[in-house]
């Protein structure tokens, strides 16, 4: 995910095949550092677009959208001033200065006299130093979206008045006009591994981009440069100009790589890397950024609206954990009881003879037929001595007893716990959210608050239609993987399960019919997405008929037991899998 040089060059081709000649017809400025120009005509573009300028610090973009802002009542000073100039100007160039992550557009316009004249328009998307620039002839800075004071940079000044000059912090080089030769010597001298030493010298690629041509030159992109035999340089070498040389004849492939609904990465060509994924080709960069972002928000504006849940379990499941620790230590101390037992049971045996004031006794231990010593309190005769030590069978016992139950408890709490943990990571709305928080209230674990409660959208499973056509139904969470398992499914439908581990219930609808190969495939590789065992790309998944699936009494929800089923490996790539929206 990286709006590196080469996402720039991609939509600076795009941006000359659409808004090129074409006129600003409005201006506004519907963020404090965001601007939105709409643009009618162009060069193949007889109707009107907009482009989006953004200078975010968070998050710097520039893309053509079809969704409008609404702006302020009243125009930010530097809207305003850009109205006054550039209003109804034609745009006449757009051009990426030497692969670097900015844009210029120039801009014919008439001036107060009525005499054409050209002035520039310059977004830099450099992170937290993203700035969208106004400029005169000459390259004089008209007036900026952000002032840079000398106090706030020493390495340029970005004010009215002020040249204008792209600052050349770290020496790099233009990946487009490099040569083999040049290539092979700037990269050796570095003792760096390949892909940092790629990004790190040349200006426009980025630490994605580097390890895409790794990979394509079957290079480990973590290996240092020395390890690299002349045969492996020249092979890089030869990977990275076949891909400066797409860029320079714009063979561009827009692209978002997809893992399920979750947008993973974004390029501008094709990232072999993520082979195993889904990847969404699209026509347009503009259209790639605007569905990734937009894609990326749900996203992050659930582990947003989830922090506090998710802070909740996971502190209970360390609170748990401890309790665990200790419990299992305090069990193990237990273990003592067994031999005070054999103590007492020896001394009531042999200890007829045991001399007054005695600090051990001598036994044949008819268990084990060995001898052993027993340590006695010189203070008590045999019998005494015995009773002392059945007092301590019978507390350690008791203790066993009571532990073994709390230690299962805990352990039952940790499950649950970590399956709710495991639902978060899944929720896809405010409605399984809700649900959620409904059990997490349900256990103690959030306080109950008067009030009427919020009506809230009905969480509903996800579901998918396998390739065969059958019907798979995946829980979101513990209520609603009791409900699939136990309501919704009957008896010789199909249940699968992540084996050992936190994850959903997933079922099969056979509808009386016999379920083919590639449908039990299908449903494995669900159950092993929608698990704790997501990252690992192979999981065990555990499947067996519903019938024998068994809800203990008093069990939490999600929790059940089975004892005779199948078993295989299942990947967690679930792109071919159809999903039927709710």
């Amino acid at each position: 995910m990286a709006f590196d040089g080469i996402t720039i060059a991609n939509i600076v081709h795009e941006l000359n095949h659409t808004i090129l000649n074409g006129r600003i017809a409005k201006i506004a400025q519907p963020e404090k550092d965001e601007l939105l120009l709409t643009i009618k005509g162009g060069i193949e573009n007889s109707r009107q677009t907009r482009l989006l300028l953004s200078a975010s610090a968070s998050l710097p973009l520039l893309y053509l959208t079809t969704e409008n802002k609404i702006s302020p009542m009243n125009a930010p000073n530097f809207c305003m001033l850009l109205r006054k100039h550039i209003a109804n100007g034609r745009i006449t160039k757009i051009f990426q200065p030497e692969m670097e992550r900015i844009v210029r557009f120039e801009i014919e316009h008439l001036n107060d006299l009525g005499d054409p004249c050209t002035k520039s328009l310059i977004i830099e998307i450099m992170g937290k130093h993203s700035n969208i620039i106004f400029c005169g002839e000459n390259d004089k800075i008209i007036d900026s979206i952000k002032h840079i004071s000398a106090q706030m940079s020493s390495v340029r000044e970005v004010l009215p008045g002020r040249d204008y000059f792209i600052p050349k912090t770290v020496e790099k080089y233009n990946p487009l006009t490099e040569n083999r030769t040049h290539f092979l010597e700037k990269i050796a001298e570095k003792p760096l591994p390949v892909a940092k030493a790629i990004y790190s010298s040349y200006t426009g690629i980025s630490p994605l981009t580097a390890g895409e041509i790794c990979y394509r030159a079957s290079i480990d992109a973590d290996a240092s440069l020395a390890s690299l035999s002349e045969h492996e340089k020249l092979h890089l070498a030869n990977n990275f100009f076949w891909y400066m040389e797409d860029v320079s004849s714009s063979q561009f492939t827009p692209n978002i790589v997809m893992r399920g609904k979750e947008p993973v990465e974004y390029s501008a060509f094709a990232l072999t890397q993520y082979e195993e994924l889904e990847v969404r080709s699209f026509d347009s960069i503009s259209n790639v950024l605007e569905v990734f972002y937009a894609a990326k928000n749900v996203y992050t504006h659930m582990r947003q609206k989830s922090s506090d849940l998710r802070k909740i379990v996971g502190t209970a499941l360390e609170r748990s954990r401890k309790k665990y620790d200790l419990q299992k230590k305090q069990l193990k101390d237990t273990e003592k009881r067994d031999k005070y037992k054999v103590y007492g049971e020896l001394l009531h045996t042999y200890g007829y003879d045991v001399p007054e004031g005695a600090k051990s006794m001598e036994a044949l231990n008819y268990y084990t037929d060995k001898m052993i010593t027993i340590p006695l309190d010189s203070q008590l005769n045999a019998a005494e001595n015995a009773k002392k030590y059945f007092d301590r069978y019978n507390k350690l016992k008791r203790t066993y007893q009571a532990l073994s139950e709390r230690l299962e408890e805990t352990s039952n709490e940790i499950l649950h716990l970590d399956s709710i943990s495991a639902a978060l990571d899944i929720a896809a709305s405010e409605a399984d959210l809700a649900q959620i928080k409904d059990e997490l209230i349900a256990f103690g674990y959030i306080k109950k608050h008067g009030g009427k409660k919020k009506k809230t959208t009905k969480s509903n499973p996800f579901h998918y239609v396998s390739s065969d056509g059958f019907d798979i139904y995946v829980g979101k969470n513990n209520y609603q993987n009791d409900e699939l398992t136990f309501k919704v499914a009957s008896g010789n439908d199909w249940w699968f399960h992540a084996k050992n581990m936190p994850g959903s219930h997933v079922i099969v609808k056979t509808n009386g019919k016999e379920l083919p190969d590639r449908t039990f495939e299908e449903a494995g590789k669900l159950a092993a997405y929608y698990s704790r065992g997501k990252d690992d790309g192979k999981v065990e998944i555990d499947y067996l008929e519903k019938k024998n699936v068994k809800k203990p009494n008093g069990s939490a929800p999600g929790f059940v037991i089975y004892y005779t089923n199948y078993s295989m490996i299942s990947d967690t790539d679930i792109s071919g899998i159809t999903l039927k929206e709710s």
